[in-house]
């Protein structure tokens, strides 16, 4: 198999049981990603009563782990392509694991705003890099869905943060307050995630893109060889098969300037307007959900039981997107459910009653992670395997940075003109996002990465002219 490309090769396979076991592995690393995101909103008010912590001092709060994931996603992404993503997959989940457990233990409301910080230098850089191992990994046919497997795995983390909350938090455990319980929890479970993935093998296409051909031989092998033992799905189309470079080809440099010049540089305009803007709509509703029911007039137990149900709708959208997210264009999927979260915003904003309530928040978060599962598995697909997760998380990283804004845009908003106010701002911001993915954003679904970035090509500039997919490998 040696006279056949690496992509080639992991383009033709079935999915094997290595695929299926990267999946599972990653989407638990996202499992303890998201939970430890929307961990934050959760115990928010029950860190008013402990810490008596003030508005002044809430902002701070959820702001930290989002300024610490804006500066670990630019690093992390980094590392992942120049050193490999099986490294700065260790790197995440160590610092996330150590800091967490810290926070447990924070005597006071600047200590946690600090681990908070610290722990989101590994929140950061989490999923940008599972969406460009993944992408690296998986073949064409089935990469949306099985992403989108990962990311089902990973947003039961979001409910069970609500319902963990809703059980722990008003109470102590050990003479332990059940908010730290909350983060302890978080903690060891990325620690035991890290373990398990030793088991994962190197990105083969990373490997040959930094001209260790021989290793992205042996790995190949690995997947070939299950291939043939125990086939999971049967194998679709053969590519044409490609001549694999030289075993002693120098691997080319990737600097980081080629993301803002052409052919890449339309899709790095819009993958930044994209980042900045969704996470009003996406983090807004799950950070501030507990807070906008407090100011409806319901106490710590009535918040936290109706986020619990709203946040339901989290693990259930993703598993939705498995069953569409191959058969519906990748972009317009990110338009309709961006479009969706839009107006179960505006009805959650408006709701004044339990059932209204807790409908509308559902929804909301169901087309929510359509939209998520679609963008995460868009972003992985739009730069050579050189800048795969320099340009994903590069990009991502300024949605962590807006998030750590988001608080005082959107907290003012709350607290002086009410849930209204806020909904209104996210449904501005979801139209602007509907509008920079339908003018910029390429078409993807279906087609190989190397398709997508191959130079010259009309989808390597961002353009929506169809690419036949048989073209290349």
């Amino acid at each position: 198999m040696k006279d056949v490309s690496v992509a080639t090769r992991l383009d033709r396979l079935p999915i094997t049981r290595i695929h299926l076991m990267a999946v599972l592995v990653v989407g638990l690393g996202i499992f303890f990603d998201l939970y430890e995101v929307f961990l934050a909103g959760t115990v928010s008010t029950a860190l008013k009563d402990d810490f008596h912590v003030g508005e002044d001092q809430l902002k701070p709060l959820l702001a930290s782990a989002f300024v610490g994931a804006f500066i670990g996603a630019v690093v992390m992404s980094r590392i992942a392509d120049r050193l490999g993503r099986r490294r700065a997959f260790y790197l995440t989940l160590a610092v996330y694991s150590a800091f967490s457990v810290l926070a447990a233990f924070s005597p006071n409301v600047e200590m946690l705003i600090v681990c908070r910080f610290l722990a989101g230098l590994g929140i950061g850089g989490e999923l940008p890099l599972c969406d460009a191992y993944l992408s690296d990994l998986l073949p064409k046919r089935h990469r949306g869905r099985l992403i989108g497997w990962a990311y089902t795995v990973g947003f039961c983390g979001v409910p069970l943060a609500g319902f963990l909350a809703l059980g722990i938090v008003p109470h102590a455990y050990l003479g332990v307050d059940g908010w730290r319980w909350m983060f302890l929890i978080g903690g060891l479970g990325a620690a035991l995630c890290w373990a398990l993935r030793r088991r994962l093998p190197e990105s083969p296409r990373w490997l040959e893109a930094m001209g260790r051909h021989e290793e992205a031989d042996r790995v190949v092998r690995l997947f070939e060889e299950s291939a043939h033992r125990n086939t999971v799905a049967p194998s679709q189309s053969q590519p044409t098969a490609a001549p694999a470079p030289a075993e002693n080809a120098p691997a080319e440099k990737a600097p980081l300037r080629q993301l803002v010049t052409p052919p890449w540089r339309t899709r790095t305009i819009m993958l930044v307007i994209f980042q900045i803007l969704q996470v009003f709509g996406y983090y807004g509703f799950g950070t501030l959900a507990p807070l906008v029911l407090a100011t409806k007039g319901y106490d710590i137990v009535h918040s936290l039981t109706f986020s619990a149900l709203s946040f339901v709708g989290y693990p259930i959208g993703s598993l939705l997107s498995v069953f569409v997210i191959e058969r519906i264009e990748r972009k317009y999927l990110i338009m309709l459910s961006a479009f969706g979260m839009l107006a179960f915003g505006l009805g959650f904003g408006y709701a004044h009653n339990t059932a209204t309530i807790v409908a509308f928040g559902f929804c909301y978060t169901l087309v929510s992670n359509l939209f998520s599962n679609a963008y995460h598995v868009y972003q992985g697909e739009l730069f050579p395997t050189r800048l795969r997760a320099t340009g994903a998380g590069g990009a991502y990283s300024l949605s962590r940075l807006a998030s750590a804004v988001m608080p005082y845009v959107l907290l003012p908003l709350l607290m002086n003109h009410g849930a209204n106010a806020v909904f209104v701002f996210i449904a501005c911001a979801m139209t602007a996002v509907i509008v920079n993915i339908g003018l910029l954003g390429p078409r993807t679904t279906g087609r190989s990465l190397e398709e997508l970035t191959a130079p010259g090509t009309p989808a390597a500039v961002g353009t929506n002219v169809p690419v036949r997919t048989a073209q290349q490998p």
